[in-house]
This record gives C-alpha cells, structure tokens and sequence, in this order.
C-alpha cells in the first residue's frame, strides 16, 4: 500500500512547528543605506549546540513529481537553512517526531523568494530542487561529530501535487 502526500502552499503557519519561513513579507523593520534597502530583520532562528554557523553551496538534481519519499534526516546539533540561488520553487517534506521515529509526513511547494530553516532536530527529507541550476546557500552548523541521523521509510509513501 503507498500513503499519497499531497503538496501544500508553503506558509509561516504550516512550517512553524518545524522551521521558518523566510521571506520579505509585511513591514520592513527598518530602512537602511539612505533609505533605499528594506531590511526584514532576523527571519529564522538558527539554533546549534556548539560549534559555528557556516554558509555552504549545494548544487542539487532537479526532481519531479510525484516523487516517492524514502527516507528523512534530521540535524541534532543545529539548525539548518536553505535559501535558494533562483527564484525556482523547490520541494519541502518535514515530519513529526515520535520518540525518535519521524510520521505523518507533510509536503510543501515553495514561491519564488521563499527560503527555509528546519529548527534543530526537525526530520525532513532532503534537497529537492523542481528546476534547475538546483543552487541553494546552505547555512547550517559547521563542527565536530556527527550531525546527521536518517530514517528510511517501511512505508512507501508518494508526493504528489
């Protein structure tokens, strides 16, 4: 039996029990350089147990849909954000966590000029650009150990628009 997932409109609300959505929405909080740069001040809480914050460049294949879900990963030791080089949308799985096993997946498309942060912990399936170059700035903890657990469905799930 697969479990279809039906993708959803990328909102703050839908992301905020595993992330943020960063964008320019609403007021600008301030005006910088002479007035001509709105500055949407502080959009995503990045959070790591140690180590430093590093930007990194991920250059991922474009997927299309529907798309099976095999496996989610999840950070323990930081946060981990993404924010496209294009104005292309991209795919967004996130999932619930029960005592250290992630459900009830959930899929979201993005807008161009969305970007996210998946907080700490925060299971989520991994880079899916729907166009290509696939270019994201990465920032996320760089540090020692290991900063990545997987999960690999029994399920067969299959996104789908």
């Amino acid at each position: 039996m697969t479990i279809r997932i039906k993708t959803e409109p990328l909102t703050a609300e839908a992301l905020a029990p595993y992330g943020d959505v960063i964008q320019a929405t609403g007021n600008p909080e301030k005006l910088i350089n002479q007035g001509r740069c709105a500055r949407f001040h502080d959009r995503a809480r990045l959070d790591f147990s140690d180590g430093r914050a590093g930007i990194s460049i991920f250059k991922g294949e474009k997927e299309t849909l529907p798309l099976p879900l095999k496996m989610v990963e999840r950070h323990p030791e930081g946060s981990q954000a993404f924010v496209p080089m294009s104005a292309d949308p991209f795919l967004v799985v996130v999932a619930e966590d029960d005592g250290g096993v992630p459900k009830n997946p959930r899929a979201f498309l993005t807008e161009p000029g969305q970007a996210i942060n998946f907080h700490r912990g925060t299971w989520h399936g991994v880079l899916t650009p729907l166009s290509e170059p696939g270019l994201f700035a990465v920032i996320d903890r760089i540090g020692d150990g290991a900063n990545l657990e997987e999960h690999w469905f029994e399920t067969c799930y299959m996104i789908e628009e």
